[in-house]
């Protein structure tokens, strides 16, 4: 890889921010509501919510698109400090804390330790990719070739009654059982972050490549070939390897990073190489908040939602199930509005 050239503090990435923005407003629109309205009619509804456990739907690529941009910005950013560590470390510490607020707020029962919150997946993630960024190129990917390796044979060397991949009793989740005394709900493991890293890892390969001497033309290249290659490596894996997110397992972390690298390398085709940038104007409002909009979604959208109903509801009481379309896309839009609110003046929340 080229040595990068840093650009001068400042300068923006514009098909990151709009990126981002894209993947924030996917996150806090609830899938437009389009689940809950047809799930028992469609087989598209279900590609906006979760696969239950092996599998893979457009709902499942929000958090690996989420954490990719992340990797993606680090390079950039911590290329900007000096004693970059204790920044990684303290933004880490911030991210658990705040993770575990949103976590536990609403709650009527005693407070939890949870470490499976995106918030806290980042947290680790950052700091595991801040000292593998250390590594000369060659060593990065031996590190990441070693972190893969050791998460699944883990799995591998303590299976439990029903193999390695156990929803409820794999190595994971037995961690989580003996360290924190409970285990999450869905059969996510705070072991998560191994494979999650990774994800982050990729996002930060990304970022060496944005900032190299090399041509717009031959980064695009590189990142569609690159996106190639996770498709052969991800469906190789799945036969042995099950496509799992809420373990993170190997064949999930490449197929879902197939789609991550494309749906990147069209903005930044589109936007930094095309030069179409007008459009990106409602994306970067809400990308340049997204700690805010993500906070605002886990406390406090379910009472937006409550209350645009009693305004909204009957207007939409006569499409049926349909009706959650038009009221996701309302609460979605308001969202935005907030969202619009804070870039006018200039009030960005970041840790």
């Amino acid at each position: 890889m080229s040595s990068p050239t840093p650009p001068a503090l400042g300068d923006r990435l514009l098909s990151l921010d709009a990126f981002r923005g894209f993947t924030m407003l996917l996150l806090i629109s609830h899938g437009f509501g389009i689940f809950a309205a047809f799930k028992d009619r469609y087989a598209f509804a279900h590609q906006f919510e979760h696969a239950a456990w092996a599998g893979c739907t457009v709902w499942d690529l929000i958090q690996p698109a989420f954490t990719f941009i992340v990797g993606v910005a680090m390079p950039i950013a911590l290329g900007r400090r000096t004693a970059a560590w204790r920044h990684v470390v303290w933004r880490a510490l911030l991210l658990v804390v705040l993770s575990n607020v949103l976590s536990n707020w609403g709650t009527t029962g005693a407070l939890r330790l949870q470490l499976i919150n995106v918030l806290c997946q980042i947290a680790f993630s950052y700091v595991l990719c801040y000292f593998v960024l250390r590594l000369p190129f060659r060593g990065q990917v031996a590190a990441a070739l070693a972190i893969l390796a050791a998460h699944h044979a883990l799995f591998f060397a303590f299976p439990g009654p029903a193999g390695p991949f156990d929803p409820q009793a794999n190595f994971a989740a037995r961690v989580d059982l003996a360290v924190l005394g409970y285990n999450y709900s869905g059969f996510y493991t705070t072991l998560n972050f191994l494979g999650n890293a990774l994800t982050v890892l990729f996002g930060c390969w990304t970022g060496l490549l944005l900032l190299s001497d090399r041509t717009p033309e031959a980064r695009l290249r590189i990142l569609v070939g690159c996106a190639a290659a996770a498709l052969a490596v991800g469906l190789a894996m799945e036969p042995v390897i099950p496509m799992v997110k809420r373990l993170w397992l190997g064949s999930f972390l490449f197929f879902s990073a197939v789609w991550v690298l494309l749906g990147f390398a069209a903005f930044y085709w589109l936007i930094e190489m095309r030069g179409r940038r007008g459009w990106t104007f409602p994306l970067v409002v809400v990308g340049a908040n997204s700690i805010f909009i993500y906070a605002f979604s886990q406390v406090l959208r379910g009472w937006l939602s409550r209350g645009l109903a009693a305004f909204d509801g009957q207007q939409f009481a006569f499409w049926g199930t349909a009706g959650a379309v038009p009221h996701n896309i309302v609460v979605m839009l308001v969202m935005w509005g907030l969202c619009y609110w804070l870039y006018q003046r200039r009030i960005f929340f970041k840790i």
